[in-house]
């Protein structure tokens, strides 16, 4: 049967449309490359509750969970004796705290389009086209 590993990732988007993405430290896999924030959802722990977590660890901000919204996912089969991974994607516009990067690496704020252009995670790179092109879709009529 085959294992996966949950992770927990936030997109958060700032008044001025701006998201913010982190880049991650030289020394942990997938170094150098921009993400959403966000980290593994431990076992019996919700998601919501671990986002919560690894957001107040990762960049040093409190998020509500009352204001998260579940927003796509994204997956990855295993491979190679290693467990797949699924990237849960809230999104939210309400925190407390200015983001920084407690862990190594940086944050920054982007326009969807500037974040097209970075360099990502392949699963970063799914949930991005899912959230972003949101925004091309006519709307319900």
């Amino acid at each position: 049967m085959p294992t996966w590993i949950a992770v927990a990732a936030l997109a958060l988007r700032r008044n001025d449309g701006r998201w913010l993405m982190h880049r991650r430290p030289l020394n942990k896999h997938h170094g150098d490359l921009w993400e959403f924030p966000g980290g593994k959802v431990e076992a019996g722990e919700m998601p919501d509750f671990a986002l919560e977590r690894e957001i107040r660890e990762e960049i040093g901000i409190a998020i509500d969970r009352a204001h998260l919204d579940p927003s796509h996912f994204a997956q990855t089969a295993p491979a190679d004796g290693r467990p797949g991974i699924v990237i849960l994607l809230y999104t939210a516009s309400r925190w407390e705290g200015t983001p920084q990067s407690l862990e190594g690496g940086e944050v920054g704020w982007w326009t969807p389009d500037e974040i097209g252009a970075l360099n990502k995670p392949p699963l970063d790179v799914t949930l991005c086209e899912s959230l972003f092109s949101q925004r091309f879709e006519d709307p319900p009529r």
